[in-house]
């Protein structure tokens, strides 16, 4: 029978480790993995700084949209209220005077009108927007139909609603239209009064 030579790669011995090459082992294999944490800490303690950083920035950079959307809202205002008695007359309503930033609370419930013109029978109420959106018609309309509720003095006159913008996104203008609001573009140094001829608006 003939000897079967297997080919095996040749491997050199090496004597099982004793105590202290374990733990000589060990204790490289702890400090490695004590400086790997080490370094992992220190990473994330740099992120959380870079990230506090970044939440900072974040920060001043709402508050001056913010202050800068009031600021111009402000202006956009402004510019309504000058030309509204106007504007209102030209469409058969006399005013007698008009009032900005109408706040207040009534049974719980916080409201602002940015400008009411008002007269002996009638009031006005309109909404300035830089930008007019369709949400902001749909909540106008809702806050408009509360307006006798929370301004009681008001009550017995007829209330009309309006809306004010530089820029209307979508079809917000038609809507407000439909909703039987007046419907004022702010452009350049003046504003306009922008309904069809024919339109009448709703009482509420």
């Amino acid at each position: 029978m003939e000897n079967d030579n297997i080919n095996e790669p040749l491997a050199t011995y090496s004597p099982p480790l004793n105590f202290d090459q374990i733990w000589q082992l060990f204790q490289e294999t702890d400090k490695k993995f004590k400086e790997t944490d080490k370094q992992f800490k220190e990473t994330d303690k740099k992120f959380q700084e870079t990230d506090k950083q970044f939440k900072k920035t974040d920060k001043k950079i709402k508050e001056l949209s913010a202050l800068f959307t009031s600021q111009w809202g402000k202006l956009v205002e402004s510019l309504v209220e000058g030309d509204l008695v106007n504007l209102l007359n030209e469409r058969g309503i006399t005013v007698e005077k008009t009032l900005q930033r109408v706040k207040g609370n009534k049974d719980g419930e916080n409201f602002e009108f940015d400008i009411i013109a008002v007269n002996n029978h009638e009031i006005v109420i309109v909404e300035v927007k830089t930008t007019l959106r369709v949400d902001d018609v749909d909540y106008f309309h809702k806050m408009v139909w509360k307006a006798k509720r929370y301004l009681p003095e008001y009550a017995d006159k007829k209330i009309y609603g309006g809306v004010a913008f530089i820029t209307a996104d979508g079809a917000s203008d038609r809507m407000a239209e439909k909703m039987g609001f007046f419907v004022i573009r702010a452009t350049g140094n003046s504003s306009s009064i922008i309904n069809q001829k024919v339109f009448k608006p709703k009482a509420f």
